[in-house]
């Protein structure tokens, strides 16, 4: 069952590196120091929140089994997943290889172009996962990532560790949490429980 909210775990794990990597200059040091340490509170609060998700589902599991979800809900990782990890990680080191490069492409711009394929891997696990909350996630790391290599393109290179960084990272763990604290004040729902799943009176 922990399976299911492996999508949480990989957007946090990214979104935590996003800004614990990234939060120096421009930033003055104080600001990124409490940066990183709310990232990293963000980020244990995921983690607590899945767990007590989990706890609760297996419970609720227990007193009614014929209300869990099926096997179509849980992310499986299988060749498909293998496949888009491997995509996913010859974009960023070839990407990365040629900016280092090409003259005229100031190094910044790696960190956005690794924003840009990190929110793209993220449309494929969605469909495959069967989670749409995580479409959030693979929208604001590829317009992010995209905004950021436009600024390194455009003269404004030191500011793209902030936006394709910090904030795209930010954003990652913040979208995270609103999600499952929705899921647990009752007003959202764990991707594959359908709202009509619950089991009638008897």
């Amino acid at each position: 069952m922990l399976t299911r909210f492996a999508g949480f775990f990989v957007g946090s794990v990214f979104g935590l590196a996003f800004v614990l990597i990234n939060s120096g200059p421009p930033l003055p040091p104080a600001v990124s120091a409490v940066t990183r340490t709310l990232a990293v509170g963000a980020a244990v609060a995921i983690v607590v929140l899945v767990l007590l998700a989990v706890r609760k589902e297996s419970r609720e599991s227990a007193e009614e089994p014929e209300a869990s979800p099926g096997p179509a809900s849980t992310p499986q990782f299988g060749a498909f997943f293998g496949v888009v990890t491997l995509v996913e990680v010859a974009l960023i080191i070839g990407g990365a290889q040629v900016i280092s490069r090409l003259d005229g492409i100031p190094d910044q711009a790696g960190v956005a172009w690794v924003a840009l394929v990190v929110g793209l891997h993220f449309f494929p696990l969605a469909w495959y996962w069967k989670q749409p909350e995580m479409l959030y996630v693979a929208g604001y790391g590829t317009v992010l990532g995209g905004v950021g290599l436009l600024m390194a393109l455009s003269g404004y290179p030191d500011w793209v560790p902030l936006v394709s960084g910090v904030v795209t990272g930010a954003g990652m763990l913040l979208g995270l949490l609103t999600g499952l604290l929705l899921m647990r004040r009752g007003t959202g729902e764990p991707a594959g429980r359908q709202s009509g799943s619950s089991p009638s009176p008897k």
